[in-house]
Order: structure tokens, then sequence, then C-alpha cells
């Protein structure tokens, strides 16, 4: 199996939030009165330490903060981790640094202060502009606080801007899904990220679910939506992910083309390719912000915050080597959410194996009208995205 190195981007993750949204499964946790801030610097400090021998000489390209609501933290701490970033592997001059926040946490000095830190692309979760389904959704902002984050941010100096809008909502019908898409194309973002709202295990909403829309209005939702963000100029170029002027989230795009990223913080995950050992691995870092907190400091008071110690990272829970087996599908899980796919050549680059490995598969999908023929690109037809399970299910 020969591999090449790809990009590399980081993934830091916050894991707190003023409440636990019902629909939301991610690790993340009830803040309480007062945040860890800085304990929890160090940790990422530490965490990134550990971690620096993967970056195998590369610089970072793209950083994404998310949650748990990362603008819960200072922008102060937020410009330490970035420092440490920089001075640990080495920050692209041209790197793509995005945050999350949310409505409910933000004020006028806080985002200009992400914006002196170095953060060039925030991503403001609004979900809804309507009272009613922001309160059923359980969020701590309503709609005018939306309007006036995005408000702020402009004011702040962001110029990338990405709004997160949910649809399907309970009870929500094709108008008022039309009537929250209005009002975030008139904020004109640079991008949005347009999901239905869906139900997961270890969620309020799994135990108690809402009353969504049945399928066929699901449906016209979603065709109205593709519609009328076409209608303005957002082009579609993922499953979920709408952008003006070609400003594609990077950071995203490096997940969905299979490039390398770091993970820190608690629960966080990383994927990396080893081509001197032939392989790529999946690894993860120790769930519970109390357990990665003590942790750290554990080690530190033995160690020393910069000591790395081969085989010993002590905020690793976890780490797999994907099998030749598994490859093809964990790679087309990720690219064929790209409405264009990718170029042939690309899968032998980043999994090491032949096209070979899945001809079969794929001319059987072609002659159905699923995917493209693979001597084009790896990508389905609009007919194969409608069904992209169906078609991942032939690997």
């Amino acid at each position: 199996m020969s591999l090449q190195l790809p990009p590399l981007s980081l993934y830091i993750h916050i894991p707190w939030c003023v409440r636990k949204c019902p629909y939301c499964d991610f690790n993340s946790h009830h803040a309480g009165d007062a945040l860890p801030e800085t304990d929890y610097v160090a940790a990422l400090a530490l965490d990134l330490t550990q971690e620096k021998a993967l970056a195998q000489g590369r610089s970072i390209q793209t950083v994404f903060f998310g949650g748990g609501t990362p603008s819960l933290f200072s922008a102060g701490a937020i410009g330490r981790i970035l420092e440490q970033v920089d001075n640990t592997i080495g920050l692209a001059s041209d790197a793509e640094i995005t945050l999350e926040a949310n409505p409910g946490t933000f004020e006028q000095e806080r985002f200009s202060g992400y914006r002196r830190a170095g953060v060039n692309r925030l991503s403001i979760g609004i979900q809804s502009f309507q009272n009613h389904q922001l309160e059923k959704l359980g969020r701590i902002h309503g709609g005018q606080e939306a309007l006036g984050a995005v408000d702020m941010a402009r004011r702040a100096g962001f110029d990338n801007l990405n709004l997160d809008l949910m649809h399907g909502l309970p009870d929500q019908t094709t108008a008022e899904a039309r009537a929250d898409l209005d009002q975030a194309i008139a904020l004109s973002p640079e991008h949005l990220s347009w999901y239905q709202l869906t139900i997961e295990p270890n969620t309020h909403f799994y135990s108690a679910p809402p009353l969504l829309p049945v399928e066929d209005t699901l449906a016209d939702i979603q065709e109205m939506g593709e519609a009328r963000l076409a209608e303005a100029g957002y082009e579609q170029y993922e499953v979920s992910a709408y952008a003006r002027h070609g400003q594609f989230a990077r950071h995203n795009l490096n997940y969905w083309t299979y490039g390398d990223y770091l993970g820190i913080g608690a629960g966080a995950h990383g994927k990396i390719t080893l081509p001197g050992e032939s392989r790529i691995t999946r690894r993860w870092k120790t769930r519970l912000p109390e357990h990665y907190l003590s942790r750290a400091a554990a080690f530190t008071e033995q160690s020393g915050t910069g000591a790395i110690i081969a085989g010993r990272h002590p905020l690793l829970a976890g780490e797999e080597t994907l099998e030749a087996g598994g490859l093809p599908l964990d790679y087309l899980l990720n690219v064929l959410r790209l409405n264009e796919g990718v170029a042939p050549e690309r899968f032998t680059e980043r999994t090491g194996l032949a096209l070979d490995h899945i001809s079969r598969q794929w001319q059987t999908l072609a002659a159905k009208g699923l995917v493209r023929p693979a001597e084009e690109r790896l990508a389905t037809t609009p007919l194969g995205r409608r069904f992209l399970n169906d078609v991942l299910a032939a690997f």
C-alpha cells in the first residue's frame, strides 16, 4: 500500500454549553457557574505537544473550534491556543481559522477580540429565526438575538461568515422553512449550512420525540430550499453545505476529501496517514472534561507540560488502524458527500489502494444511473445523491 501525505487540519473541541439542547448528541456538557478556562487551555497545549510528531513536518492548513460552545471561552484564551498551535506545529500563512458561536453567548467586544486573536471565519448556530421553533429546540437565544449576532460579527470585521440553519423542525411547514431561508439569505452570509433535524440516540428528543413533518412535507422543504438557495446564488457543493463566490469551508473540504486532521480536546477525534508504516489510523481522546483535565494535570505534575514520552499519550482514549477491507467505504463515506466528488486518482493517493478495489461495485452502480463513470469522477449523479445510503451500501 503506497500512501501519500494529504493536507493537515486541526480540530479543537470546547465541550461546554450554557444548556444542552434536546436534539444534540455531541460531546457537550453543562458549563456551570465557572469554566476551567486556564486549566483547559493548558491541557490543550499538552495534548497538542503529544500529537506534534503526527504532523510529519506539515503545517496546519485549517483550524476549527467546535463544541459545545467555543464562544464561551474568552478571546484571550482562543488567542493563547492559536499561539500554541503556531509555536508547536505551525500555522499556514493563509490558514482558515473557524470558531463556532451561539447568538446567546456573545457580545460585540468578544467578537472583535476573536478577530484580533486570529479567527477569520465565524460559524453562528442560528438554527431558526422563529421564536416558537427556537423554544422547541431548547435554544437560549431568540430571533432578534440571531440578527444582532450577524450584525455584530460584521462590525467586528468578519467577512467570511457561516450560518447554521435547520429544517424539518417540529410541525414545520414549507412556508415556515422558506421564511427561515429568506431571512438567512437577506443577511448575505458567505456560507450556509442548511440541514435537516434528525433524532439521534442518547438525546432528549430520542426519549421524548417531537412531532416532525411527514415525509412528503420534508421532501417539499428540501426541493424548495435547494431551488431558493440556487436562485440566491448559493452553490450546493455538499449534502448540506452552500456557498457564494466559491467560499467553500476549507476545513470541512479537507474532511470530505479524506485529508488528515489532528483532534485535541475532550472527546476529539483525529485521522492520520502514516506512509512510513503504510497505514491510516483514527484516534480519539478522553471524553469527559473532568477526566481530560485531571489526566492532563497529573501528567504535567509528573513529567512537565512540554514532556513527550513515546507511547504514553496521557489523554488518548483509543486508536485503530483502518484495515484495507474497510478503507474503500471509509473513503467514499466522505468524498461522496461532495456534489462533484473527486478525481479518480485521488482514491489511490489517499487510501494506497488500486481503483480496482471498487471497480466492480462502481460499474454496477453506474449502470443503474447512481454514479458517474469512474474514469471521469468518483461522484454520484443527482439520482445517486437522493439515494446515497443505497450507493454506500454497495461497499
